[in-house]
């Protein structure tokens, strides 16, 4: 049996997820999950949904809920994070303070001044996540789902003193989204991704082993449902640029 730790238990989205994702391995259908949180209210409503999931899909797992960091952790084999520090409150300041000076974000979550002040606030906690694993569950790793990624990983690398690794969803979005706009299976689409989180660059596009980079762009800038403004045609601008025949991406 394994035991895992979720801090920033009250996302409903991600702790659910997450849940449903790490369940579905039957290894790990006994797991014993600590859920943390700092609000009672959205911990309590977590938790008895997924408990409700688990014991409708007759699963011995098992939730403890507590509002005690330390705890939860305590003994853990795997710790997630997938806290918003400051919650949305906060956000809203990393949008109209740089946006009052002429700096208009996107989502203002990654980076530029709305990823700075995210990280500032964000780092600490982790910081301190990373403490009470050294000192009450010192093998265990911490897989980081809060934002802006790369800044807090490497926070992490550089000063957290434990296993860690920064995880999103943001590719298996995208490749979906390339598959939608070449009108094709999604597990028919090949790809290779590099770059970092939010800043994902699709260097191979292809299909039954031929390249699709060029018709990709072509599809994508001709929908408009995926232009104008959207994350989906944000991204892409990001493939049009990238794409250059005869060339190799390293």
């Amino acid at each position: 049996m394994i035991k895992i730790a979720m801090i920033g238990a009250g996302s409903i989205g991600f702790t659910r997820r997450l849940l449903m994702d790490i369940l579905s391995v039957p290894e790990f259908r006994d797991a014993q999950f600590r859920f943390m949180d700092i609000h009672e209210e959205n911990l309590t409503m977590v938790t008895n949904l997924c408990r409700k999931m688990i014991e409708s899909n007759g699963l011995p797992a098992t939730i403890e809920p507590t509002l005690n960091q330390r705890e939860a952790i305590a003994g853990a084999d795997y710790v997630f994070c997938t806290a918003r520090v400051g919650g949305l409150e906060a956000f809203r300041h990393d949008i109209e303070i740089p946006l009052k000076y002429g700096v208009d974000q996107c989502v203002g979550d990654t980076l530029g001044p709305g990823g700075v002040f995210f990280a500032l606030r964000t780092i600490p906690v982790l910081l301190d996540i990373a403490r009470d694993m050294r000192e009450v569950a010192p093998d265990a790793s911490l897989l980081n789902y809060s934002n802006p990624m790369a800044m807090n990983t490497w926070a992490l690398r550089r000063a957290g003193g434990i296993r860690a690794v920064g995880l999103c969803h943001g590719v298996q979005h995208s490749h979906a989204l390339i598959s939608k706009a070449l009108g094709l299976p999604k597990e028919e689409v090949d790809y290779t991704a590099a770059g970092i989180n939010h800043q994902t660059w699709f260097i191979k596009v292809a299909h039954q082993g031929r390249d699709l980079r060029r018709t990709y762009c072509r599809r994508w800038n001709g929908i408009r449902r995926f232009r104008n403004g959207s994350p989906a045609g944000s991204m892409y601008c990001a493939a049009s640029a990238t794409f250059r025949p005869n060339r190799t991406v390293i």
